[in-house]
């Protein structure tokens, strides 16, 4: 189990490196700074914790026997929650008594058996906020299908942290540290393989909230006009060529707000606006990948709005299944 664990290890550091590298080159990251920053102290709280792991299985035991090893531990949940606050529950700001989710970092100071069964004790609190959310969005579930089954993966790994936490000292110390490091790397593949599968997961989670839990904002608009100059800007205007296209550059034309915007497109269409804008530029580029043969793919790519290559192909198989190459060579 040990070399497992060092591979494990291993590969979060590689994972962590590339997680943070990304976040950096994105260009249009979904939320907010506050929220961004809290997920660059998520990331190096557990990308520490790995370290101190690896130290402890290359024969330092005292590198979990630590102030700072708990620390860490105290460190995960509130970190965590900051990042996905916003995502999962629709707050945005932060507020005067945000402080208070740092004050169990004060039990540190008890004696290491108690403070470390209080860590992963406080970290079930923050569970049960994280099951109570993602339950919430069961009603958006027929959209959000596979999104939806990543973030579950990614709770029942954090389930297994927890119970393997208050089942601690009733480990051996070197098969607590390599199952908590499995587990570690395991929630790195997953972010990793998730990100990769959905690149427009955060979007897309923040979409699906709104619509689970806002008031409808519907009741004052002539839905079927809107639609239509909606259905006019897509079909005749192609709006959805525009890169970095958003909800209030298409809202504005249609005199709505971007909230309402987004309710109709849940509402009418059963999606979000990051999917329907998607949808909109594969069904271009199927057309112009059949109408000219001669087109390179980035290009098509390009012209109907992705930014990249790699955005268009993930996109394009996201929809049809294929990849456009396959598409084009499909037969009639």
């Amino acid at each position: 189990m040990q070399l497992a664990s060092l591979l494990t290890i291993g590969f979060s550091f590689g994972a962590a490196a590339l997680l943070l590298l990304g976040n950096l080159l994105q260009r249009r990251e979904p939320v907010s700074f506050q929220a961004k920053a809290a997920g660059f102290l998520l990331l190096a709280d557990l990308t520490a914790l790995q370290w101190l792991h690896l130290q402890y299985l290359l024969g330092r035991p005292d590198a979990v026997l630590s102030k700072v090893y708990l620390g860490l531990l105290f460190g995960v949940a509130p970190s965590f929650y900051f990042y996905s606050r916003q995502l999962l529950g629709g707050v945005a700001a932060y507020r005067r008594r945000d402080v208070l989710h740092w004050l169990p970092f004060t039990l540190t100071l008890l004696s290491y058996h108690w403070a470390f069964l209080s860590a992963f004790a406080v970290g079930s609190g923050y569970l049960l906020w994280l099951c109570k959310t993602v339950y919430g969005l069961r009603g958006q579930r027929r959209r959000f299908h596979l999104e939806l089954l990543s973030l579950a993966g990614l709770l029942a790994i954090a389930v297994a942290v927890i119970v393997l936490g208050l089942l601690g000292p009733l480990l051996d110390d070197g098969r607590f540290i390599s199952v908590y490091s499995l587990l570690l790397g395991l929630a790195f593949f997953t972010v990793a393989l998730t990100l990769l599968r959905f690149p427009n997961l955060a979007g897309e989670v923040s979409e699906a909230v709104q619509a689970a839990y806002a008031e409808s904002t519907l009741k004052n608009i002539d839905k079927a006009a809107v639609l239509a100059k909606l259905d006019k800007l897509m079909s005749e205007d192609k709006l959805y060529t525009l890169e970095g296209i958003s909800l209030a550059a298409v809202a504005e034309p249609l005199a709505i707000s971007p909230h309402q915007l987004s309710e109709l497109i849940n509402t009418e269409f059963g999606q979000g606006f990051s999917r329907y804008i998607r949808e909109h530029r594969v069904a271009a580029a199927k057309q112009l990948l059949l109408a000219d043969p001669q087109a390179s793919v980035l290009s098509i790519g390009l012209t109907v709005g992705f930014a990249t290559q790699s955005n268009f192909y993930a996109a394009f198989k996201d929809v049809t299944g294929i990849t456009p190459g396959q598409y084009r060579k499909k037969p009639d």
